[in-house]
């Protein structure tokens, strides 16, 4: 079969032949239909997520259909196999139902990147109606569906924060009521000017200095969850500053399985409904280097690789 196949740790990967996969007990070999593409994948590719198979197929996410012709969704392939193929290998137990009318595109926004956004706000801050949440990172795929998410479960007021200037418009399109553009010197100022009495919920795909900023214009008993470290692994946070707040760092296989089976579906409702959008730019699987450059770059919509 066709594959996007990684042949040393750090490279980008070249599209070749590769063995097609064979079902054992418990798995399920899967024509892959669309595949999604997340900085995880770059960080996996780089060895920073730990020891790798090589050669092995890239992606971990994707749509397509059972041999039964059910329509799913799936993540975490089975090494060396990965979703940037024209089939892979997933456990039987790990799929999940793509509802009809809804396109292969936003099915896979649904997933990793979904899921990053919603399990945040629900599962972890337990967002009531009518609190305020700042969205870092906005400019990016998760910021942008978790804006939208949060409006969705009732927030009262959002707040759109990032570096980007003209990305934050997107933010404001999607529902944001104030955006902030990080970056100038003066975060910590800028964010409590949108902040009222304090943030009760801050989505933090992001951490660094940033989430040091954010932590300050937050209001007693707000929960704030990290999700990625993209402006840094490491902040400067001064006990006093999280007295009365409740951080948490949010990983998707932290999540039971079951938990992220009823957010999936949730979402996808949600999506077919018109209620939450990405943009989506595609790939066919031979421009696999492109995808990945283009990834690296930091794009400001989700990426997918059509096998």
């Amino acid at each position: 079969m066709r594959a996007a196949i990684l042949n040393a740790v750090g490279a980008t990967p070249e599209v070749g032949d590769f063995q097609a996969p064979s079902a054992g007990e418990g798995q399920v070999a899967i024509e892959v239909s669309l595949a999604g593409l997340n900085p995880f994948d770059l960080a996996m590719a780089s060895g920073a997520a730990g020891p790798l198979e090589i050669p092995s197929v890239v992606g971990r996410e994707g749509v397509g259909p059972l041999p039964d012709g059910r329509r799913v969704y799936f993540n975490s392939p089975i090494g060396p196999y990965g979703s940037w193929a024209e089939q892979t290998l997933v456990d039987r137990d790990r799929v999940l139902p793509v509802p009809d009318g809804l396109e292969d595109d936003l099915a896979v926004c649904m997933g990793i990147a979904g899921l990053a956004a919603w399990l945040p706000l629900t599962h972890h801050a337990h967002l009531s109606s009518g609190e305020s949440v700042l969205v870092l990172g906005a400019t990016g795929v998760v910021g942008q569906i978790a804006v939208q998410a949060a409006k969705v479960l009732g927030a009262g007021r959002v707040v759109a924060a990032g570096r980007d200037a003209s990305a934050l418009e997107r933010a404001t399109r999607l529902g944001a009521d104030a955006t902030v553009v990080l970056g100038g010197g003066g975060d910590p100022q800028a964010l409590s000017s949108e902040a009222g009495d304090g943030f009760d919920v801050v989505i933090d795909p992001i951490y660094g200095p940033p989430f040091a900023a954010a932590l300050g214009a937050t209001a007693p008993g707000a929960r704030l969850v990290t999700i990625g470290s993209g402006a840094g692994a490491t902040a400067e946070i001064p006990f006093g500053s999280l007295m009365g707040r409740t951080h948490i760092g949010h990983g998707n296989h932290f999540v039971a399985p079951h938990v992220q089976a009823d957010a999936y579906s949730t979402l996808t409702e949600h999506a077919r409904a018109g209620r939450i959008s990405v943009e989506v730019k595609r790939f066919a699987l031979d421009e696999a280097p492109a995808a990945w450059q283009a990834q690296a770059a930091g794009p400001h919509h989700k990426l997918v690789v059509a096998p």
